[in-house]
């Protein structure tokens, strides 16, 4: 049967016509088109169609700016020290942290804002120190990063129970039956973290932020991996008050690339330990008698020197955001995000056949502005996402492929059973995301890893109605006649 939602005209003006009548929620966004002529003029000059905003935003030209005036009209240093260039230094470095707070609604007197390379950074941080041991446990949905995975190694390291919840197929939403069971379980007297996304980096799926509500009321820490999620909406760490947030900048506002930042309630504090220690993070340490007192604010676990240089840069991108509004990003987004899902849904083959199968909610609620696909061509094979994404490369349409570093989500997607994965892992040897995929196809028919794009702050309608021109290019081609991916094309790296 053919879709059931009108197919998206090829004249541009036709098609957004369109668009605006089904959402006109849209024109209230009409200032991020004048953005998006002024600060990301680059865009359209090297007619590049950016869909990954969830690897990476987009920076502003006014960033930069600002950045660079900042650097070339002052002497800073070091901020370890009090002579004048470190002091001025340090005013800054101090003044992005309070910023950051502001930001997030965080109460500089019930949160420490602690700068770290990435929001991986941020998570080996709240995965090393916090007190997991025998009796204990730690809680995660299949929906997480694998930098969120890789804290069952602490876990398990240390005694603690690791158990996963599932998400459940088509929309790919949490268990909440199987998860309140989970949170139910357990000692309340023992150290237990439950830690999920506020939005999935694989499907866009918005995971409620009640359930920080829910898992402080059965007595758990919670950890936020919010890194997917606050570059196009609000997040008010004072109403939520989860334990941990993980996020990193880049993904906000693109520029700088090396900063992150976990957000650290004060009362957990005390109960976290560090197993080592480094220039920065003490007050006093010894040689000869063995001992240290450590930091007991932020410091403690800014390892070294930060990027001093760069942490001005983060406030100039925050506050750009704060005056572009968050809340228009959001809108923006849900508007676009919404009308690509039905045209995407309404793609079928001349046989009736659909070209593409999302995996996650196909409508936009409670769910953001990225997207995991897959193709599938008319004569029912699926089409190697290598392949896709080295045609979008030709027409200058980045896009992501892979399994984004979210292997939980990928595994409930494509029909894993706990023993068919297991399989993979028995050789010590190892081996690549590609060759996963060549044996996975060889051996059960079936295609590993997803084509993802994601919407932004720059985005506009131009972007996604020439993106949906693209997808049209594959309807009526069978698997043979699209091909698979040449030999020079790079090998698939499973990360973001």
């Amino acid at each position: 049967m053919p879709g059931t939602n009108p197919p998206c005209p090829d004249d541009l003006e036709q098609a957004l016509a369109e668009f605006r009548r089904e959402h006109p929620a849209y024109a209230r966004t009409s200032s991020l088109d004048e953005l998006r002529a002024r600060e990301y003029a680059r865009l359209d000059r090297t007619g590049h169609v950016y869909l990954d905003y969830t690897g990476g935003s987009q920076y502003a030209a006014c960033q930069l700016a600002r950045h660079v005036e900042q650097l070339r009209e002052a002497v800073y240093g070091n901020p370890h020290s009090n002579n004048p260039t470190s002091l001025a230094m340090t005013e800054r470095v101090e003044r992005a942290r309070a910023y950051v707070l502001e930001y997030f609604g965080a109460s500089p007197d019930e949160y420490f804002a602690i700068f770290t390379p990435n929001a991986t950074g941020a998570l080996k941080h709240a995965g090393e120190s916090y007190p997991f041991a025998p009796g204990g446990r730690f809680l995660l949905t299949f929906d997480n990063h694998n930098s969120v995975n890789g804290i069952r190694e602490f876990a398990r390291a240390k005694g603690a129970e690791v158990t996963y919840v599932p998400v459940i197929p088509p929309d790919l939403r949490v268990d909440r039956a199987a998860l309140a069971a989970q949170l139910g379980a357990g000692d309340r007297g023992s150290s237990r973290l439950f830690a999920f996304p506020a939005q999935s980096n694989f499907s866009g799926v918005q995971h409620p932020l009640e359930l920080i509500d829910e898992a402080h009321a059965a007595g758990w820490d919670v950890l936020l991996d919010a890194a997917a999620f606050v570059p196009t909406n609000r997040l008010d760490v004072g109403r939520w008050k989860p334990e941990m947030v993980a996020l990193s900048f880049y993904k906000m506002f693109g520029y700088p690339t090396g900063v992150g930042c976990l957000l650290l309630r004060r009362e957990l504090f005390p109960k976290l330990h560090r197993p080592w220690f480094a220039g920065g993070t003490i007050q006093i340490a010894s040689v000869q008698a063995g001992a240290i007192h450590r930091a007991k604010d932020a410091a403690a676990y800014e390892d070294g020197t930060v990027d001093y240089l760069s942490l001005p840069a983060v406030e100039i991108g925050l506050r750009h955001l704060a005056e572009v509004g968050i809340d228009t990003v959001h809108e923006r987004v849900r508007c676009l995000t919404a009308w690509l899902l039905s045209r995407m849904e309404a793609l079928r083959h001349a046989n009736g056949r659909a070209l593409v199968e999302v995996h996650g909610p196909t409508r936009a609620d409670a769910r953001g502005g990225t997207i995991a696909f897959n193709l599938w061509a008319s004569d029912g094979e699926s089409l190697d996402i290598r392949r896709i994404e080295e045609l979008a490369n030709r027409e200058r349409i980045s896009l992501r492929t892979g399994c984004f570093c979210n292997p939980g989500a990928g595994e409930i997607v494509y029909g894993f059973t706990r023993a068919e994965i297991a399989a993979y892992f028995r050789d010590e040897s190892g081996m690549s995301f590609d060759e996963l995929r060549a044996r996975v196809r060889e051996e059960h028919g079936k295609e590993v890893g997803a084509v993802r794009i994601s919407v932004g702050v720059a985005t506009n309608f131009t972007d996604v109605h020439r993106f949906l021109g693209f997808l049209r290019g594959f309807l009526d081609r069978t698997a043979a006649e699209v091909g698979r991916a040449g030999p020079g094309a790079l090998a698939t790296r499973d990360t973001a």
